[in-house]
């Protein structure tokens, strides 16, 4: 039988703290961490033992950061990932620090993309950054290039949030289409789709859907494989939000129902009012 009293060691405590923080939902990393930061009460082992998840929390939700002077904002993915704490935004080519904690982008340096991939990974973004405009109003867009030889491979990736915490609901919506090729022809896009939705009002509910999805496209010039792959992806973005629509509201009327009782057993409301009055009497002739 288990001995629920021993104390946890420190590596569990730093696995327990880094899990919570993984697990952040969208928008809300601060509270968390915060919360988090009470429980260990130890920021110096909560810094060493459990940075890393702080990176990788931030990497797999694409978290959104503008650099000083740039038009428009990059990602912080894995793809962007440059190591020693550095990421490179493809766009403008300059690689910059990033603090996990304030979301904050700082020491900018001139730096240098993948020059067997830029020509195609170049055209891609110029669709891309149109698309998501066009389709994400409040969205972040980025695309990836790297090379070895002949062969290429261009990763793009959208970000867009909605964070209202006024009115207890914060979500995410993240995707991520990768083809690699290493002439014309036709391959393989590969696309995978994830929404996260947090809603907190008088209740905990999370709503995580993710949807993979492989479709075939052209390899010819860059301008008309760029327009291929943004027509492929906006089909398959547009049916994926329409289905989670779909199933939201079947959902509503279904499984969320079944969750709770309309009325008590007695098939009467309940006056908290009065039971809480009722409560207060009873301590009172105590």
């Amino acid at each position: 039988m288990a001995d629920y009293d021993a104390p946890i060691n420190d590596k569990e405590k730093v696995r327990i703290a880094s899990n919570f923080i993984l697990h952040a939902p969208p928008g809300e990393f601060n509270e968390v961490f915060n919360d988090v930061r009470i429980i260990l009460n130890n920021d110096k082992l909560l810094k060493s033992g459990a940075s890393e998840s702080f990176a990788k929390h931030n990497m797999e939700q694409f978290v959104p950061v503008k650099l000083e002077g740039a038009s428009s904002s990059t990602l912080i993915t894995e793809h962007a990932d440059a190591g020693k704490g550095r990421y490179f935004d493809p766009s403008t080519k300059k690689s910059f620090a990033f603090d996990h904690l304030r979301k904050e982008a700082s020491d900018v340096k001139a730096g240098s993309g993948d020059s067997g991939s830029e020509s195609f990974r170049s055209a891609l973004e110029s669709a891309w950054k149109d698309y998501v405009a066009d389709h994400y109003p409040d969205g972040t867009g980025a695309v990836y290039g790297k090379s070895s030889g002949s062969q290429k491979t261009i990763v793009a990736c959208i970000e867009d949030h909605r964070f209202r915490p006024n009115n207890f609901c914060n979500g995410r919506w993240r995707t991520e289409w990768t083809v690699s090729f290493s002439g014309s022809g036709s391959v393989e896009l590969k696309g995978v789709m994830r929404v996260q939705v947090h809603y907190y009002e008088d209740g905990n509910v999370q709503l995580v859907s993710s949807k993979e999805v492989k479709e075939s496209v052209t390899i010819s010039d860059e301008a008309s494989t760029a327009k291929a792959i943004v027509k492929i992806v906006s089909a398959a973005e547009s049916d994926y939000q329409t289905g989670i629509g779909s199933n939201y509201t079947t959902m509503s009327s279904t499984s969320f129902k079944a969750l709770r009782r309309a009325l008590p057993v007695t098939r009467t409301k309940l006056d908290w009012n009065k039971i809480a009055g009722y409560q207060v009497a009873r301590e009172m002739k105590k």
